[in-house]
């Protein structure tokens, strides 16, 4: 049996003649002491040993936090685990940092230790200093380190399971031997995508350990209003998976039922849920009393608090001497000291001194060129999907029937068989389980592309791709370079649901490129430019141009002149922006209408450049905006306010929008014929505007 009275367990600094707690910097984020990690297993009584300093330190941290927050020093909720310290520890003691892929949430003050973040950091954030690790742009508890794989939380319960599950997978596919820890709560198990993130590991055999941390409330609602079934844990069944429910309070019983659930996903890939019955002993968050917890329940509680638990289990079982706990207690309170004592010293963030960048650095040396007499957009989505996935062994697509289906609009017809099913990849129902997967594998070397099979089906993701990838650089510094592919647009009868373009709503999210190409070449050039970009990057693919439209593609390799506004037509009267399959339409009717007219795609929609077209209006002194959706809901009445603010003495008449109606997509083709504009009535548009002349 291990001596506690001789030297330090293995868990912990060699050669330390007491087991201490601030063997890491205090200013350096992300060293930690070396821990005993799997596949080694901790024996019972050096478990014990190696978590009660964790767990202290947790403990009296956040108490100081809570004071800090009384004076109005700790800034945002001050969310607490406290009572949840047995399996926050518990549950990192055996995991890898920065190898095993993990998200903790709002409740894991301790896992944030075990696996690298010292306490000066940890009270940066929530004092959001110019120390903080977000240097002060995100909520106290939105921290991790995305590029050590400890991915930061969202408050949107249940987004971040997604992402182990892909950062996990593509870990394996890249030969690694790793694990995903994902961590919810009682409350979030409710949400959508925890069951999309447990059936997408199950199905790819991605060995990820689920860990509910059910302390019976989410933040007022009892369990009893949250769910009928006896334990979380019998929701494995439905995904085929293992399932378990332990005593959260108890950090051995956490170790053991992680360390095993390690082993069993070792011998036989695939995920694992994990329910630990934890309690919380204070409200949820600091401003919180928790006046709806009865005082016979919180009695019950404050018996189980796994802190003084843990100290009897490092006397009775560790043989610690009561001296020798108390000296691990006196250096926590010396560390928690300093690092508050610190941390109020540092300096305030101030707006200067910030980066104020939503977009990473995106400077792609030039790739091999491409050239084809003659394609389709359609076959340019082909060619183009082909080129990513033959000159980049990482890039992998991903979306619903890609497979040998060949996709909705058979845009990927033949990739399945020449490329396989390991980069080819036919994906449950999930349409935000699937762009966190593809967050998740950014993160870990993998170059996702995405399909959604119609547009309007992107809505479902709106805050794993516009909240979380959006804002992934900005919040953590790290690039998510993530290609997605939206078919989009009416024209084909297909109605509400299934004919949207939704280029508006996707602009409103910073951090997000957007693309609209309307011929072949732009088309292959905004799926190439698009993938090597170091940003999540949108490429509105308009559904009725796919077979529709042809024309040569003549790429020269040159990725960042990809990036500009595409000019069609020179003309000295009007100035015409088209956007999607209105440029078609926009070209005949400029052809046709006796006037001089030029004929402008933006293109890029995000980061948008309307330089040159300004150029044009300076020309024309006339700018006429076509889209397919509704006024108030795309972009061409941005258009015309910019190039109004920049252009307006040289205008000569009052800009115009044609666009569809504000309304749904209809079904019958007279009714759609109805709603898009056509060429005739931007010809009548032209004929209107150059009538015009303010001078």
């Amino acid at each position: 049996m291990w001596n506690p009275s001789g030297p330090a367990p293995r868990c912990w600094v060699e050669g330390s003649s007491a087991l201490k707690v601030g063997a890491w910097p205090q200013r350096v984020p992300g060293t930690v002491p070396p821990v005993t990690r799997f596949p080694e297993r901790l024996a019972r009584p050096e478990l014990y040993a190696a978590a009660y300093p964790w767990m202290a330190v947790s403990r009296r941290l956040e108490e100081q936090l809570i004071e800090l927050f009384q004076k109005g020093l700790a800034r945002g909720t001050v969310t607490l685990s406290i009572g949840n310290e047995a399996t926050t520890v518990g549950m990192a003691l055996p995991l890898r940092p920065k190898r095993d892929v993990v998200s903790l949430l709002h409740r894991d003050f301790g896992a944030h230790l075990v696996l690298g973040t010292s306490p000066y950091a940890m009270v940066c954030q929530y004092l959001a200093n110019a120390d903080s690790p977000t240097h002060g742009r995100e909520g106290n508890v939105h921290h991790g380190d995305a590029n050590s794989r400890r991915f930061p939380m969202m408050s949107h319960l249940g987004k971040m399971l997604s992402l182990v599950v892909g950062g996990t997978w593509a870990a394996r596919r890249h030969g690694e031997e790793v694990f995903g820890l994902a961590v919810i709560g009682d409350g979030g198990s409710s949400t959508g995508e925890f069951h999309e993130a447990l059936n997408l590991a199950a199905v790819q055999r991605v060995p990820v350990l689920f860990l509910v941390e059910n302390n019976h409330y989410s933040f007022s609602t009892p369990t009893h209003a949250q769910y009928r079934c006896r334990r979380l844990s019998d929701r494995s069944k439905g995904y085929g998976i293992p399932g378990r429910t332990i005593d959260g309070t108890d950090p051995w019983k956490v170790y053991s039922a992680v360390w095993d659930s390690l082993a069993a996903m070792a011998e036989s890939p695939g995920p694992v849920l994990l329910e630990c019955m934890s309690i919380r002993l204070r409200g949820h968050a600091a401003y919180d009393k928790a006046e709806y917890v009865s005082g016979q329940e919180l009695e019950k509680w404050l018996r189980r608090d796994p802190l003084p638990s843990t100290r009897r289990q490092l006397l009775e079982i560790s043989g610690f001497s009561e001296a020798r706990v108390a000296e691990i207690e006196a250096d926590v309170e010396e560390q928690v000291r300093a690092a508050v004592a610190d941390a109020l010293r540092a300096p305030r963030c101030q707006a200067t001194s910030q980066e104020w960048r939503v977009f990473a650095e995106s400077s792609p040396a030039p790739v091999k060129p491409f050239r084809m007499a003659k394609a389709k957009n359609g076959e340019a989505v082909q060619r183009a999907l082909a080129y990513l996935l033959e000159n980049s062994p990482r890039a992998l697509l991903a979306g619903l029937d890609v497979g040998r289906y060949g996709s909705a609009f058979k845009t990927c017809k033949g990739l399945f068989d020449r490329f396989g099913a390991d980069r080819v990849i036919d994906m449950p129902l999930c349409e935000s389980a699937i762009m966190g997967f593809a967050l998740g594998a950014s993160q870990v070397g993998a170059e996702p592309i995405i399909e959604f099979q119609f547009a309007d089906f992107s809505t479902e993701t709106v805050s794993q791709l516009g909240l979380n990838a959006g804002t992934w650089y900005f919040r953590t510094g790290q690039p998510a370079p993530i290609l997605v592919r939206l078919p989009c647009g009416g024209g084909l009868t297909m109605g509400a649901f299934h004919s949207g373009e939704y280029e508006g709503l996707w602009s409103q999210f910073p951090g997000l490129k957007l693309l609209y190409p309307a011929t072949p070449q732009e088309t292959f050039e905004a799926l190439v430019a698009g993938f090597y970009d170091r940003n999540p990057c949108l490429v509105f693919e308009h559904k009725l141009l796919y077979w529709s439209t042809s024309g040569p593609i003549d790429f020269d390799g040159d990725l960042t002149a990809v990036w500009r506004p595409r000019r069609y037509a020179e003309g000295s009267e009007l100035t015409l922006v088209a956007f999607g399959a209105m440029v078609p339409y926009a070209l005949t009717a400029a052809e046709g209408c006796g006037r001089s007219v030029e004929v402008w795609n933006p293109f890029v929609l995000e980061p948008m450049d309307l330089g040159p077209i300004c150029e044009s209006v300076e020309k024309t002194g006339r700018l006429l905006v076509v889209q397919e959706c509704g006024p108030g809901q795309g972009l061409g009445n941005r258009v015309i306010a910019e190039i109004s603010r920049s252009c307006a003495k040289r205008l000569r008449a009052a800009p115009r929008l044609i666009a569809g109606k504000d309304m749904p997509v209809p079904f019958a083709t007279e009714l759609e014929s109805y709603f898009r504009p056509n060429a005739e009535r931007i010809a009548a548009g032209i004929a209107e505007l150059t009538a015009e002349d303010r001078t």
